[in-house]
């Protein structure tokens, strides 16, 4: 809007203020203030129209790029917090599909059967010892490496409909593997397991039990609840060959090996790599799944993944 002055009077280009100069010059000095309150008027109205809002009191007045900003960002945080609750609510269905329990049950009430289960394991299930008798020549590295392993075992054996009891051999409360399992595990101290510095030949008869490891020629047939399985507890990034084999006929032990080669073959990557090492707790997901299902397919498809190198025969085209 553009203003000119001349003389003593105002005037301006814009016919919608026309009236409001003879307002300023018919009333007088008693008028003028009266005249100005009604330009006011106008300029509020005219910001109104445009969608812009004034500032009240001490308020700060927004512009509308600002109040666009604004306005996207509150969708923003209101389709995150949509997709939370979504999210949640997947979950908790999906826990409830998985462990065939009914929602209503509270948290305590499924720590309490889950403990149930497991000592019962320690009774009648089929145990799984860890030898960790190995480690002192392990890094820092491989060590938080094999606690993170342990934990994901424990886990798994926790949600199994017919758990392992897990023993924990060779495993002293001063040794640093110790202390990167209370570290990075939380509640270990609590695991519901065996802890003991003693090595497993010790602690079971020599004819129950049965080293598992990649290296033996016999290939694991069925799992044995009278039977104790052990898996040499080694994260070794140098990869020495046939340790836990040696180790095993040191002490006279049945060994044997997962069937991946009697269940599946090897597929072609880009490095041409294939391994049957897998880490202890990918070995458990496979004894326990068998143990449940009573099918080796089955239980190699949910331990021995496609990076290996090595898919089930029949998705083989």
């Amino acid at each position: 809007m553009d203003w000119k002055l001349e003389g003593s009077a105002w005037k301006t280009e814009s016919p919608e203020l026309q009236e409001h100069e003879v307002i300023l010059e018919d009333a007088g000095e008693d008028g003028i203030s009266e005249s100005f309150q009604l330009l006011q008027i106008d300029v509020e109205c005219e910001h109104r129209e445009e969608g812009e809002t004034m500032p009240t009191g001490s308020a700060m007045w927004c512009s509308k790029n600002v109040q666009r900003k604004r306005r996207h960002w509150e969708k923003i945080v209101a389709a995150k917090k949509s997709k939370r609750k979504q999210e949640k609510e997947r979950r908790k269905a999906n826990r409830v599909e998985n462990s065939g329990i009914c929602p209503q049950h509270s948290k305590r009430f499924l720590r309490s059967l889950t403990r149930e289960r497991l000592l019962e394991a320690k009774h009648s299930g089929p145990r799984l010892c860890i030898d960790l008798s190995m480690t002192h020549h392990m890094s820092k590295k491989e060590l938080s490496r094999l606690a993170g392993q342990i934990r994901r075992l424990y886990g798994s054996n926790k949600k199994a409909d017919r758990p392992f009891w897990i023993c924990l051999t060779g495993f002293t409360a001063d040794s640093p593997l110790y202390e990167e399992c209370l570290r990075m595990n939380d509640g270990f101290s609590s695991y519901l397991l065996d802890i003991t510095e003693e090595d497993c030949f010790s602690l079971f008869p020599l004819e129950t039990l049965v080293y598992l490891t990649p290296d033996s020629e016999y290939a694991l047939k069925d799992v044995d609840p009278n039977k104790v399985y052990i898996l040499g507890g080694l994260v070794d990034e140098s990869i020495q060959k046939k340790v836990t084999f040696q180790k095993a006929r040191e002490h006279s032990l049945k060994t044997a090996r997962l069937p991946i080669q009697e269940y599946m073959v090897r597929c072609q990557n880009g490095k041409n790599y294939h391994s049957e090492i897998l880490a202890i707790n990918q070995v458990f997901d496979i004894l326990s799944t068998y143990f449940e299902t009573q099918n080796w397919p089955e239980a190699l498809k949910k331990g021995v993944s496609s990076r290996k190198g090595y898919v089930l025969q029949n998705s083989v085209k």
